[in-house]
């Protein structure tokens, strides 16, 4: 007998995830893990649809079944490449019939099927409501360079809950944020990877975020949380500007120099002609020290004005040359007390 379950319940059953909805959908949100297994293209389901607005359930239900009729047998065969154990979760937009088809399919031929109750659409809304639940922030700042990704992964090998924005968007957050990486994905999916994780923290012990503006590329951070980071206090390291462009050159030292001209290029308007043309003549010389040297000042001042619009404790401590590990151990230390300390702390404050 199938089993219908409300979201918390299926994220944690056994079992792939089956996305029975149209690729199209499927690229523009999933749940993360999921497996695209469409019962319609992306030109049958439309076809349907139209179908159904011109003609009436019956022809569109009509037209559905002799489009997928010949697919069954391929159905059954992928599901069995895809699940040995035949035992899958399984959902389309809102629970209807596409994973009632699908479920009643893989049922006959021997699998164990949950479904989804409401289907992705009540996915989402238990996305909008987990990002929703207040947490503690610890806002790790740091201006360019400063190594911040980095301290995040040795925060998170040291047991500490770290949400890392950046790791989820596939973008560094700056014109350069998206060089060797790979694309990104679409602010609604963002969202679905972010809920997932947040969805998984203490409430009782402190969130790592690295301090991010509103946009990660073109990942939209979720209003719920980013508001919560805006009211959270900034710890914040400071690294000398010579590490820091030593970071950046380790960072993007094996990037393209085409690619790097072409981000130095997107910063124009805001680095003034002349500072762009001395930049790229030293990519185009191979000299990336100058370049980031150049392109760092317009960053800081960005950097600078942000934070100080926030309103909020900052806390800084001088990690100089410390390794990842140096610093989280180091942070970790004072976090207890800067978190205590904000809550009556009207103004920023600096710690070393």
């Amino acid at each position: 007998m199938r089993q219908v379950v409300d979201v918390a319940e299926f994220l944690h059953c056994p079992g792939l995830i089956l996305d029975v909805r149209s690729p199209g959908e499927f690229f523009q949100g999933h749940i993360p893990g999921a497996q695209s297994f469409p019962l319609f293209s992306n030109d049958e389901r439309a076809e349907v649809g139209t179908c159904y607005k011109r003609q009436g359930q019956e022809t569109a239900i009509e037209l559905g079944l002799a489009i997928v009729g010949p697919k069954l047998a391929g159905f059954v065969t992928q599901a069995k490449a895809l699940a040995p154990d035949r035992r899958v979760r399984l959902h389309c937009w809102r629970g209807g019939m596409r994973s009632n088809s699908m479920t009643w399919l893989l049922e006959t031929a021997g699998f164990q099927v949950t479904l989804l109750r409401g289907g992705y659409k009540n996915f989402r809304h238990w996305v909008r409501s987990t990002l929703a639940t207040p947490k503690t922030l610890a806002i790790l700042g740091g201006m360019t360079g400063t190594g911040k990704t980095e301290i995040l992964a040795a925060l998170a090998e040291q047991g500490e809950q770290v949400l890392d924005l950046e790791d989820l968007a596939n973008h560094r957050g700056s014109s350069y944020g998206s060089l060797g990486l790979p694309a990104q994905p679409t602010t609604e999916q963002f969202e679905n990877h972010i809920a997932l994780v947040w969805s998984q923290f203490n409430h009782q012990r402190p969130v790592w975020i690295e301090a991010e503006s509103r946009r990660i590329g073109l990942c939209r951070i979720p209003d719920e949380i980013f508001q919560q980071m805006l009211q959270a206090p900034v710890l914040q390291i400071l690294r000398s500007r010579p590490k820091r462009i030593e970071i950046l050159r380790q960072v993007y030292g094996s990037v393209k120099p085409e690619q790097l001209i072409e981000a130095t290029e997107r910063l124009r308007k805001k680095l003034g002609g002349l500072r762009t043309q001395q930049a790229v003549e030293a990519i185009h010389q191979g000299d990336l020290t100058t370049a980031i040297d150049l392109v760092l000042d317009y960053y800081d001042k960005t950097y600078t004005h942000d934070l100080q619009r926030r309103g909020v404790p900052i806390h800084s401590i001088d990690i100089a040359d410390a390794s990842p590990a140096t610093s989280a151990t180091l942070l970790m230390e004072k976090t207890q007390d800067w978190l205590i300390t904000s809550q009556t702390t009207p103004i920023a404050t600096t710690a070393t």
